[in-house]
């Protein structure tokens, strides 16, 4: 008597949704301008400006682009907005903050953009486990835009989910 081996996962009505699918595509650059500041602490307005100047902002095309300062100096806003407006032709998005910090922002972007009226009453697994740096902040932003339209949530794996909520 032989018996049938049914995947019962893949019979199911469970729908995966992968962050790591929305993942966008472009080189991700943390500008450091310590190296602009006199002794990495003063923001010396000429200089600066000089250096600004001087810099070749094309090598920043269709990159995305985290500025900081790893110091601690005080930075007045005018000069990320200064860099800013020279980054601007050239890079896909520039931010102040880390590499998370710009991950957050992107994620944030595609997210409240994303229709989900597909997924209207579905029961869904957002999947756990990514070769991407999807940041957390991004399974936060996902569960508030999921939560008011599918019947169920669970992450992990359809053989090992954890539920999150139900309607």
């Amino acid at each position: 008597m032989s018996t049938d081996i049914i995947n019962r996962v893949a019979n199911s009505k469970l729908v995966t949704f992968d962050l790591e699918d929305y993942y966008p595509k472009g080189e991700r650059v943390l500008f450091d301008i310590k190296d602009w500041l006199m002794e990495g602490l003063i923001l010396r307005e000429t200089v600066f400006r000089e250096m600004v100047l001087a810099h070749d902002w094309s090598q920043y095309k269709d990159k995305f682009v985290a500025l900081s300062c790893s110091t601690g100096a005080i930075i007045p806003a005018w000069a990320y907005m200064l860099l800013t407006t020279h980054f601007h032709p050239f890079a896909k998005k520039v931010i102040i903050g880390d590499l998370e910090t710009l991950e957050t922002v992107l994620y944030t972007e595609i997210i409240q953009n994303l229709d989900v009226t597909d997924l209207k009453d579905k029961m869904l697994i957002i999947k756990g486990c990514s070769h991407k740096p999807v940041p957390k902040n991004a399974y936060l932003l996902i569960i508030e835009k999921l939560q008011p339209v599918v019947k169920s949530l669970m992450y992990g794996e359809a053989c090992s989910s954890v539920p999150l909520f139900k309607k």
